[in-house]
């Protein structure tokens, strides 16, 4: 429990952080940034791969069966999205944005549940979604326009852990399937820009320069911590730690990148911290139904 604590805290403190380490490479246009991410992040995987006991064999599997690779192409495809528009957002001063957006994931998560897994939220969950959808409302009228970084962070994300539910693969494999499926479109976006001399990547000072070949292990680390996390908490501590990341950018974006923090952006955000609090005291609640319910399953079958 302890061990899977930090790896969680070390998992979302660094996605908490990311956006000072893109804004590294601001100068340079974000498909370029993804590109070389998607490139040096195929080349970390494959050297984590080649020294891990039987996970060529695993990957090959994966590649061989096409219902599976379909599975893994459509969530490659949506990764890379959620990547580029996260990118985009950080160097055009849309962190704030960056962050509702991962704050309101695991609520769109729940519509995604519902709409394609059948699930029946509880009564208390259907309120959290109400007032995260208020939030949402009130930071598309403090914005004066549709507030799409936000949203399309959560449903890329959102539909990208539901595809997810269609393999069982572990997060080394799977990322290195990911990675291996935009691995072509990458190297073939960079040749472009070097062949239309729009390639900025190699005029970076050093310091920048290592920090992006680096962009593989700042992409895959905290991946890998997560999956040890993952497997060593409960799934409630692990939503609470969650949001250590987002509240990490926003802070960032105020007082690092000195985004404009309105009272109406504040209404909004309050809103939101409202719907996840309603959010887990309902999923508690939820769960200690269940597990009671089962017990006295449990019991009755054993008085039999």
């Amino acid at each position: 429990m302890k061990k899977g604590l930090w790896y969680a805290i070390l998992a979302y403190t660094a996605w908490g952080l990311l956006p000072i380490y893109w804004k590294s490479f601001e100068t340079l246009l974000a498909g370029e940034i993804l590109a070389h991410r998607v490139t040096c992040s195929f080349v970390f995987m494959a050297i984590l791969m080649l020294v891990g006991r039987g996970k060529m064999e695993q990957l090959r599997q994966m590649f061989t069966n096409r219902k599976t690779l379909a599975v893994v192409a459509a969530s490659s495809i949506l990764i890379s999205s959620n990547w580029l528009i996260f990118i985009w957002a950080v160097n055009n001063g849309h962190v704030i944005e960056t962050s509702l957006g991962y704050y309101i994931t695991p609520l769109f998560n729940v519509m995604l549940a519902v709409l394609f897994l059948r699930e029946k939220p509880s009564a208390g969950q259907w309120v959290a979604i109400a007032l995260a959808a208020a939030g949402v409302l009130v930071a598309t009228v403090d914005y004066g326009r549709f507030p799409w970084v936000s949203l399309s962070l959560a449903a890329s994300f959102g539909v990208y852990s539901l595809v997810k539910k269609k393999v069982s693969y572990e997060a080394t494999i799977g990322l290195a399937g990911e990675t291996a499926v935009v691995f072509p479109i990458a190297v073939g976006y960079i040749i472009y820009l070097h062949l239309t001399h729009h390639e900025g990547a190699w005029s970076l000072p050093p310091v920048p320069f290592v920090l992006l070949l680096l962009s593989g292990a700042a992409t895959a680390m905290p991946l890998l911590w997560f999956a040890k996390a993952a497997v060593r908490l409960p799934l409630s501590m692990l939503g609470f730690i969650q949001y250590i990341g987002p509240s990490i950018t926003l802070i960032l974006s105020i007082f690092v990148f000195k985004e404009n923090f309105t009272p109406t952006l504040f209404i909004s955000f309050t809103l939101i911290w409202g719907a996840l609090i309603v959010y887990a005291l309902a999923s508690v609640r939820v769960a200690r139904t269940a597990s009671a319910a089962a017990a006295a399953s449990t019991s009755a079958v054993e008085a039999r």
